[in-house]
Formats: C-alpha cells, sequence, structure tokens
C-alpha cells in the first residue's frame, strides 16, 4: 500500500480517524490467524469499505480503537472475519465436476445405498448454497421415481462455511430464478419452484442437508469420515503451507475411495500428495492403502 494511500482516510459517520497501514496490516495479521486468508497490501480498500460499518456500530470511532477491540471479542473477531469474506459462486460452477460426479460417482453412491449403508458429503465452503444444490440434484437425476427411493436412504450432506450470511442465504434456498439458468433443464424442472422471480429449492432436497457455520481451520466436530468433499476456489485465499494442511485433513477426513473435489487453479501437494490420486481435472480419489 502506497504511503499516500495509507496516511489519511477519514471514516465517514463517526469521530475523525485515521486508517493507514499499521492498521490494514493489523487486521490482515487478525484474519490470517483466525481464517488462514491472506489479505495482500492491494485489498486495503476493500478492508476499509467492509469493516467501516462495524466500526461504526461498535462505537469504535477509529480502525485502530475497533482493532484493539477485535484483539479481546472473540466474537467481534468473527464478524470482521465473515465481513471480509469472498462469497462469490454460482449454479454448476465448473460444469465437469458435476459430469464426472455424474458419470463415475453417482453409481457408486446408489449401489452403497442401496446396499443398506449411509452415504455423507460435504461442501466445504459452501457459500450461499449453490454448490450443495448443484450437486445433491445432480445425485437425485430427474428421475423421481428413482430419487424418492434415493432420498428414502441414509443419505446426508454437510454443508459448512464461515460467513454466516452466507450460510443464512444457503438455507433459505431462495435464488433469482436466472441463478438456475446453468443447471440443466431436466433436473430444474424436477428439483426447483419457480414462483414469479423467485426460484425454490424443493423442500425434499433441502431436508438431506445439515448447514453449519464452521471455520475450517479451526477444530472439526465431525467424527464420521465422508465419501465425497467439495472445497472449491476457498483455497485461492491461503497461503501455500495452509492449503497443505488443509488439504491434508481432506485427505484423513474421506473413506478410501472417497473422492475429493477441489477448485480450477488448486492443486494437492505435500503430505496428501501420498494418499490422494488425481484422477480428473481438480478430482482426487484416496487410496485404498
Amino acid at each position: 500500500m502506497s504511503e499516500a494511500l495509507a496516511a489519511e482516510i477519514v471514516l465517514p459517520g463517526v469521530s475523525p480517524g485515521v486508517y493507514g497501514s499499521a492498521d490494514f496490516r493489523a487486521v490482515a495479521d487478525i484474519v490470517y490467524r483466525s481464517a488462514g486468508i491472506v489479505l495482500e497490501a492491494g485489498k486495503a480498500m476493500l478492508v476499509y469499505s467492509r469493516l467501516a460499518p462495524l466500526v461504526r456500530e461498535a462505537g469504535c470511532g477509529t480502525f485502530g480503537n475497533y482493532v484493539a477491540r477485535l484483539r479481546q471479542d472473540r466474537v467481534e473477531e468473527a464478524r470482521a472475519v465473515a465481513a471480509l469474506t469472498t462469497n462469490h459462486t454460482f449454479f454448476y460452477r465448473e460444469a465437469h465436476h458435476f459430469e464426472h460426479f455424474a458419470r463415475e460417482v453417482r453409481p457408486q453412491v446408489l449401489h452403497k445405498l442401496s446396499a443398506g449403508n449411509p452415504v455423507r458429503m460435504w461442501s466445504a465452503g459452501c457459500s450461499s448454497g449453490e454448490e450443495t444444490w448443484s450437486l445433491l440434484m445432480t445425485l437425485l437425476s430427474s428421475d423421481r421415481s428413482e430419487a424418492k427411493r434415493i432420498l428414502g436412504q441414509d443419505l446426508v450432506m454437510l454443508a459448512s462455511d464461515l460467513a454466516p450470511h452466507a450460510v443464512k442465504k444457503a438455507v433459505a434456498a431462495q435464488y433469482a430464478v436466472t441463478d438456475l439458468d446453468p443447471v440443466p433443464a431436466p433436473l430444474r424442472d424436477a428439483w426447483v419452484r419457480m414462483e414469479g422471480t423467485t426460484a425454490k429449492i424443493s423442500d425434499e432436497v433441502r431436508a438431506l442437508v445439515r448447514f453449519r457455520e464452521l471455520n475450517l481451520l479451526g477444530e472439526w466436530p465431525m467424527r464420521g469420515k465422508f465419501d465425497v468433499i467439495f472445497c472449491r476456489n476457498v483455497m485461492i485465499y491461503f497461503d501455500h503451507p495452509t492449503k497443505e494442511r488443509l488439504v491434508a485433513r481432506f485427505a484423513d477426513a474421506l473413506l478410501p475411495g472417497g473422492y475429493l473435489y477441489i477448485g480450477h487453479s488448486e492443486r494437492v501437494t505435500g503430505a496428501a500428495a501420498q494418499s490422494l490420486e488425481l484422477i480428473g481435472p481438480t478430482i482426487y480419489q484416496r487410496r485404498n492403502a
């Protein structure tokens, strides 16, 4: 960040104060420690614009005072970190993942369910839910008679995100009709109700999901292992050591033969590369041994 930018930024609507390079660095350190997110100097104005409302709400007057509050108040720290997360996503993003799932993984899932065994999937960093619903609609397919058999089995998806506002939107499962355009029409017809300009995911699909607020760098309360994990375009905000630690945890959380889908610009390196085999573009499978 340039000295000119760092020098004087007056917060609107609060007591005169300075937002400078020291404040930005302090916020960046807090966010990295809490969530592993790396904020480069070019994000200084983004930090200012997203946190200024919280500074005002907290009655802190200056960013310096707010930083001091963040260091003492874990609840406020969580609010600040959530405000700085990016929640950009859309339905059927990276469609080749869903095509692979439908072709290769879905038959295995159906076989496992028909044998009376549980299936667990995880949308890690689910944002506002588009990935979660895309995956479940792909699994259920447009054949509702077959889907009824699936819905009666022991199938659960965990969908988690750090940001409460993103989880809230995901739980609501309501979107603009145009947001569903990337979804194949047979799946839209089977699992989405159109009400004017609003599209609502059907109750049958919603019943399969357990939404949770979860920091991927914190403790994971889940004790069972997963058949499928989607964590896409989340690790782009982490540094290399943080990525490697997280992917190693994902590998440990997968059942042998389970699948990990990551974002188009992400790769598996480090210890996890010993247990995960690349089987397609940004698609990995847990080795049996």
